[in-house]
This record gives C-alpha cells, structure tokens and sequence, in this order.
C-alpha cells in the first residue's frame, strides 16, 4: 500500500532571512566604519553663522601659539613655517591657486593670524580658507 505524503517538502530558497542577514551585515560595517579616531590637538574654533563648508585641501595649518603652529601633521613655528611651505612649494608644479586650510584656535591673536596669512601669500598660496564651527 503506498502512502501520500501530508506535506509537500520545500525545495526553493527562502530569501527574506538571507536578505535580513545582509542588511545586518551592511548597517555593522556602515556604522563600525565611520569612526575613525585620529589624534588630535586640542582646539577651541571661533563659531561663526553664516560659515559655508569648502572643499577640503591637502594642506591644512594649524595654529595654537606662536611657538607651536602645525603643518598637517608636522609640528613647528613661525620661522619652520615658511621654510616648510617653500618646500611644499617646490614640489608642486601646479602654480595656479594652491589652496589652503587655516585653523586657529579661538585664544590665537590677530596679529598671529595676520603673520601666518602673509608667510601664506609669499608662498605663493592664495586659496586659503579660514576653517570654523558653525552654530
């Protein structure tokens, strides 16, 4: 005597947990991928309203003090600043406008800052950005 069978056995793919799986998978290294801890100086920026977002440049100066001024990763002063942007300089062919990042903390004078931007344009650097917090 020959028996049917109640339920019929299932031979496709179920997609809904597959597709669920990968959805955890793709938030995890979305999410795990966008921290990333740089050291850093501790800087107070000026806040600013009407401040606009510009177009990240290669170069970025930063100043604390007078005797502590960095460029990109590089620490130094007024007097290394010039002669490391000379070499920078030289190694870029591009004349036309090279731009620039300048952040200074909100303590930096005026006067600090007004010296940084002239060793800038000597250098024959003319986009320079002025990098601030905005409310």
């Amino acid at each position: 005597m020959l028996f049917k069978r109640r339920l019929k056995p299932i031979a496709s793919v179920e997609l809904i947990p597959m597709i669920d799986v990968i959805f955890q998978l793709v938030v995890f290294f979305m999410v795990s991928s966008t921290f990333v801890i740089t050291p850093g100086i501790d800087l107070h920026l000026p806040e600013s309203v009407t401040a606009e977002p510009v177009v990240m440049s290669k170069i970025i100066i930063t100043i604390v003090s007078s005797e502590e001024i960095y460029l990109n990763k590089k620490k130094g002063d007024l007097t290394t600043l010039g002669e490391n942007l000379k070499k920078i300089g030289e190694q870029d062919s591009k004349k036309s406008k090279r731009s620039v990042i300048v952040q200074g903390d909100k303590n930096v004078s005026y006067s600090l800052m007004v010296h940084v931007l002239d060793i800038l344009r000597e250098n024959g650097f003319t986009g320079i950005n002025l990098r601030m917090k905005q409310l």
